[in-house]
C-alpha cells in the first residue's frame, strides 16, 4: 500500500497548482506586460475630447494620447518593440472594479484624482484640470445649484458630480429630485428631452458633449464653478514600476513641450476651441498629484 500524502502538503499542492483570479491580479504588471506582451487599456465611451470612440469604433482622444506615449516609454523599458496594446471599454461606474480586478492595466479617461479614490487606486500626475458647472436649457430658469430646488436633476453614475450632489440635495438644497444615469449620453438625453432641469459635469466633457451637437445653442452652462477637478491616469497602488514608467512619460511631455502639441489636437478643433488654463499651465510647470476639492464649503468629492 502506498504511503498517504501528508494533508500539509496536499494542501500546498493544490493551492500553488491553480492560482487564484486574485491571486494573478497581485502579480506585478511590469512582469504581466512582460509575459503577456500585452497592456489592457480602459479607454471611455463618450468622453470627448478625452477618451472616445471614433467613427471607426476606435479608441482616440487626449487621454489615449498621453498613455500610448506611456506605452512607448514601457516598450523601451521592458525591451519589448512588440509589446501590444488592448482597448476595453469602461463606464464611469465600471472603470475603478475593472482595475482592481485586473481586467484593465491602466484607465485613460476622464478621471478626477479625489482623496477618497486614493485609498483604492493610484494615480499619475496630472494631465488636465476641470470644473464642475452645470448644464441647462437655456429657457429653464436654472442660474445656479440653488435654483435647483424642487427640480430634477440628472446625474450620471459613479462621478464626482453624484457624490457631490447628493451631499448638497441632503444638507443643503433638500428638495432637489436626483436622477442616476447610466452615462454622460443618458443624462443629456433627459435634459433634452425635459425630463431634469439641468445636468451637473466637468464643465470640459460638458463642452465635448455640446461640439457634436447641431443645437448646442439650446443649451448653457451656468452657475459659479463648484469643483477644482484635477484629471489624471489611473493605475493599481501596487503597480510601483508602472507608475514610475508614466510619470517619467509625463514630465518628458510637460518638460519638451511636446504636450502643447498633444493638446491643440484635441481642444483646438473646427468644432472644440477650449485653450489651456492657468491651472493646467501651472500642473505643467510643476507636476503634482494634488486630489481635487469641493469649493462648496464643507462638502467633498
Amino acid at each position: 500500500m502506498k504511503p498517504l500524502i501528508p494533508w500539509a502538503a496536499l494542501c500546498a499542492l493544490l493551492c500553488f497548482a491553480v492560482p487564484s483570479h486574485a491571486e494573478t491580479v497581485q502579480l506585478d504588471t511590469f512582469e504581466k506586460i512582460r509575459q503577456t506582451r500585452t497592456i489592457t487599456i480602459g479607454n471611455r465611451e463618450a468622453a470627448r475630447p478625452f477618451s472616445f470612440l471614433n467613427d471607426q469604433k476606435q479608441a482616440v482622444g487626449y487621454s489615449i494620447d498621453l498613455c500610448l506615449k506611456a506605452v512607448d516609454q514601457l516598450r523601451k523599458d521592458l525591451k519589448l518593440p512588440d509589446l501590444k496594446v488592448q482597448f476595453v471599454t469602461v463606464s464611469g461606474a465600471e472603470r475603478i472594479p475593472k482595475l482592481l480586478d485586473g481586467t484593465i492595466d491602466l484607465e485613460c479617461g476622464s478621471t478626477t484624482n479625489t482623496k477618497s479614490r486614493q485609498e483604492k487606486v493610484e494615480f499619475s500626475y496630472t494631465i488636465f484640470v476641470a470644473g464642475m458647472k452645470l448644464l441647462t436649457r437655456t429657457n429653464s430658469g436654472v442660474t445656479g445649484h440653488a435654483s435647483l430646488a424642487g427640480k430634477p436633476v440628472a446625474l450620471s453614475k459613479g462621478t464626482t458630480s453624484e457624490k457631490l450632489f447628493t451631499q448638497l440635495r441632503d444638507a443643503e438644497v433638500t428638495t432637489m429630485k436626483l436622477m442616476q444615469f447610466p452615462n454622460n449620453q443618458e443624462a443629456i438625453k433627459a435634459l433634452e428631452a425635459g425630463t431634469v432641469a439641468a445636468f451637473p459635469q466637468d464643465d470640459v466633457l460638458l463642452s465635448g458633449l455640446l461640439s457634436t451637437r447641431t443645437d448646442a445653442s439650446r443649451y448653457a452652462l451656468v452657475g459659479d464653478y463648484l469643483s477644482v477637478e484635477p484629471y489624471a491616469i489611473m493605475m493599481r497602488k501596487s503597480d510601483d514600476r508602472l507608475q514610475a514608467a508614466i510619470d517619467k512619460t509625463l514630465k518628458q511631455l510637460y518638460a519638451s513641450g511636446e504636450i502643447n502639441a498633444i493638446y491643440e489636437r484635441w481642444f483646438n478643433t473646427d468644432s472644440l476651441k477650449l485653450p489651456m488654463s492657468r491651472l493646467l499651465r501651472d500642473s505643467i510647470m510643476r507636476p503634482s498629484k494634488d486630489a481635487g476639492i469641493a469649493r462648496v464649503l464643507g462638502y467633498s468629492l
